[in-house]
């Protein structure tokens, strides 16, 4: 049936093309290479902080209608950026158990303001505190400050001759 010479040339034609797919195998692979770059990326979280110091202010026992500021006995309050970006501080003031932040004093009404140059003498000079956020100051870079002074008027008269908690929230958002 076969002879030895047709499986010679049999197995010459399988051998040309066991071969010939081997270079085409090896030559596709290098047809299919290709090269590779990186970026190189990093991160950073923002970190929104900031420190008010002292941080405490403590007016004492005042009559009705009477002032008193943090320039006298000095106790000048520094709000810090902590945070690693440029930041702005807000400052709003807030209603008493039984006073309400006014822009004037009157009955149960007392007067919170804040100074940030040429505070001698309070109330000029001084922004009335609201209960609604103010700028204290803007742009503040990473380890910046800001320094301000405070001044309250108690109220004209009270139904009420109790401490109270008439506390000043300083805010810091990224700029």
């Amino acid at each position: 049936m076969f002879t030895l010479k047709l499986v010679m040339k049999m197995l010459k034609l399988f051998l040309l093309f066991a071969i010939l797919a081997l270079v085409v195998g090896v030559l596709s692979q290098v047809a299919l290479a290709a090269t590779t770059g990186t970026v190189s990326a990093t991160v950073t979280v923002q970190n929104i902080s900031l420190t008010v110091t002292d941080g405490t202010v403590a007016y004492g026992t005042l009559g009705l209608n009477a002032t008193a500021s943090t320039r006298s006995p000095v106790d000048l309050q520094t709000a810090t950026n902590n945070g690693n970006v440029t930041e702005t501080f807000t400052i709003k003031g807030q209603n008493s158990a039984n006073w309400t932040l006014a822009a004037t004093a009157g009955t149960d009404n007392y007067v919170h303001g804040f100074c940030l140059a040429t505070c001698t003498t309070p109330p000029t000079n001084y922004t009335a505190l609201t209960t609604s956020n103010q700028t204290l100051a803007a742009g503040v870079a990473a380890s910046g400050t800001q320094t301000f002074d405070l001044y309250i008027n108690t109220p004209t008269s009270s139904t009420n001759f109790t401490s109270q908690s008439v506390d000043v929230i300083v805010t810091a958002t990224a700029t």
